[in-house]
């Protein structure tokens, strides 16, 4: 891997900056990223989760004790977007930080790309090269073969400078996954957009298979993935809402085969970001088509 991609991944962007915040995580976090990630973890509260309480998957109270949470605390994604901002409430709600006993009522309420933006703000930190991903899981239960539905889901990937390799890691479904390792997620299991999408154009794929968590389904669903990851290679790991013009679901029934094809072109790159990154650098300094986003006051 050149060195200068690698430096790309230690960079912190708006997103993964933690701010004041820098020494402690270095001083006081474990380096190991299966310590982290579980430091991480215990930190959040998924939003579906707080919601269907003390059954399903946290029978166990695996996530903690969700009668144990204020009545009044809502999902805090629009709130804390940034790594920053959550290092800043995590620390305000508990001055320990981020510890592994941490009370339910101040752990944080967010999704699995919070979680990924947090991941990833501590491996930089620590000088360990990573970027967000964006795309969907299928690998959820206790099954071998993969579910009939894929869900929207952000991970990570971090160099392992000892194997060469980029491993991927699932830290937000890291306590519930037990069929696959979340610390080094087996290739394909994890629907990247980039293929997906492409297998989607050709036919190979049926788009209903993935799904969006507001119920949305089809390849406009793979498409926002897309713009996701493509955002995140660049270390910019925008919000939900934020989306390319010709990733609206208004625009999006409307796109003409010349748009499409230039989604593929993209697409076609984004298999190999590595190999493609200075292409990849070019579209995001030159592209307003897909730079420039829509989504709440843009």
């Amino acid at each position: 891997m050149e060195t200068r991609i690698l430096e790309h991944y230690l960079q912190f962007g708006t997103y993964t900056n933690p701010g004041l915040y820098l020494d402690v995580l270095r001083r006081d976090l474990p380096d190991d990223v299966r310590q982290i990630g579980l430091r991480v973890r215990k930190s959040l509260i998924h939003r579906t989760t707080l919601a269907a309480g003390n059954t399903g998957t946290n029978a166990d109270l695996k996530y903690g004790d969700m009668t144990l949470v204020p009545w009044y605390r809502q999902p805090e994604d629009d709130v804390l977007a940034t790594a920053a901002a959550m290092l800043a409430e995590l620390y305000r709600r508990d001055e320990r930080g981020l510890v592994l006993d941490r009370e339910p009522a101040n752990k944080l309420v967010v999704t699995c790309r919070f979680a990924a933006i947090l991941m990833a703000s501590i491996l930089k930190s620590k000088g360990i090269p990573v970027r967000v991903r964006s795309g969907n899981a299928a690998y959820w239960g206790n099954r071998d073969e993969p579910d009939e539905c894929s869900a929207d889901h952000w991970i990570n990937q971090y160099w392992d400078r000892e194997q060469g390799r980029w491993v991927t890691i699932d830290v937000d479904g890291s306590l519930g996954l037990t069929h696959i390792d979340p610390y080094d997620i087996p290739e394909k299991r994890f629907d990247f957009p980039a293929p997906t999408w492409l297998s989607i154009r050709s036919g190979a794929v049926d788009p209903q298979r993935f799904k969006y968590a507001n119920g949305t389904r089809g390849a406009i669903v793979v498409l926002w993935a897309l713009f996701y990851d493509f955002h995140s290679l660049m270390n910019s790991e925008i919000i939900y809402l934020h989306r390319p013009a010709c990733g609206t679901q208004k625009r999006f029934a409307d796109l003409t085969e010349v748009e499409l094809e230039q989604i593929d072109s993209l697409a076609r790159l984004m298999l190999d970001p590595d190999g493609n990154y200075d292409k990849l650098n070019e579209i995001w300094n030159t592209s307003r088509e897909f730079r420039l986003l829509k989504g709440g006051l843009l």
